[in-house]
């Protein structure tokens, strides 16, 4: 469809600028929104390109009226006047009584969308197009309102092994579920949407190349500040024996350095193999379904 190359070439415009800053901003968060494109792919006979311009006209004025009469937001010219986010869209009607709209909005300064959806509504005549824009504006608001999500390193989790078995073959097949266990609990982390996991491949120092990060006294958050995190976590996989294992994990505030939350998964029975799956669960409990109570 048409409307999806649209968001994708729209969203590499707004991300390729330099970041937003938030210092000197005023209180109301700034939005930007260009004008949604239009489509007309119903093959109808008659020429509806004047009441097309005319509702989609006035579709765009009322959605910058709805967001703007919220205190907590102002609208601005464009992604490089101040905006934290970008609003972008194009609707495409598909037949006589069809129409779809696909909205995104971009966290400017994080790079990333915080919304991207197609919705479809029925009718092309006043009061269809301005019900869409109704649920349209809640539906951008709703995004507007979600946090940002929180910079997290997440460095490689290592192995306590207790067995003395890691050698040779053993140790290779050891690195490679390693891998498994930290790629999976960073998957998880990034798709809860309250994290945003932040790139620790060019993170330098004795402490991260030989694996002793548990043993370092908490120096992974100050390694975590200066790759731009605002939290760090470290995790471990102990084997007891050669099916059984604990794992834990360890979270910091990249500024200070205190310990946000723990987490140990107990004594658990498993091959390696079942690592991935036990520490994605801990976290899951942990840090995701935990902080999603009320």
């Amino acid at each position: 469809m048409h409307l999806s190359r649209l968001i994708c070439s729209a969203f590499l415009l707004v991300v390729l600028p330099a970041a937003y800053s938030p210092a000197g901003a005023g209180a109301a968060i700034g939005v930007a929104m260009d004008d949604f494109s239009y489509t007309d792919t119903s093959a109808e006979p008659a020429n509806q390109t004047a009441a097309h311009e005319r509702r989609l006209s006035a579709f765009m004025a009322a959605l910058r009226r709805d967001i703007g009469a919220d205190g907590r937001y102002r609208p601005v010219p464009s992604a490089q006047d101040g905006a934290a986010f970008k609003v972008i869209g194009g609707i495409q009607k598909t037949s006589t009584l069809v129409q779809w709209a696909k909205v995104a909005v971009i966290d400017v300064g994080a790079k990333r969308l915080v919304m991207d959806k197609l919705y479809t509504f029925r009718g092309d005549n006043d009061e269809s197009w301005e019900r869409a824009e109704i649920f349209v504006s809640r539906e951008v608001m709703a995004a507007l309102s979600t946090p940002a999500p929180v910079a997290l390193a997440v460095f490689e989790f290592e192995l306590e092994d207790t067995t003395a078995a890691s050698s040779g073959a053993s140790a290779a097949s050891d690195a490679s579920y390693l891998a498994e266990v930290t790629g999976s609990v960073r998957e998880a982390l990034g798709q809860s949407g309250r994290y945003r996991i932040v790139d620790v491949a060019s993170a330098s120092g004795e402490a991260v190349k030989t694996r002793t990060l548990r043993d370092c006294g908490g120096c992974e958050a100050a390694i975590a500040q200066k790759l731009g995190a605002d939290q760090s976590l470290i995790g471990v996989v102990r084997r007891v024996s050669r099916t059984e294992y604990t794992l834990g994990f360890q979270l910091r505030d990249a500024r200070t350095g205190a310990v946000l939350a723990r987490g140990d998964s107990g004594l658990r029975m498993g091959a390696d193999y079942s690592w991935k799956r036990g520490a994605v669960r801990l976290v899951s409990d942990r840090l995701i379904e935990s902080q999603a109570k009320p």
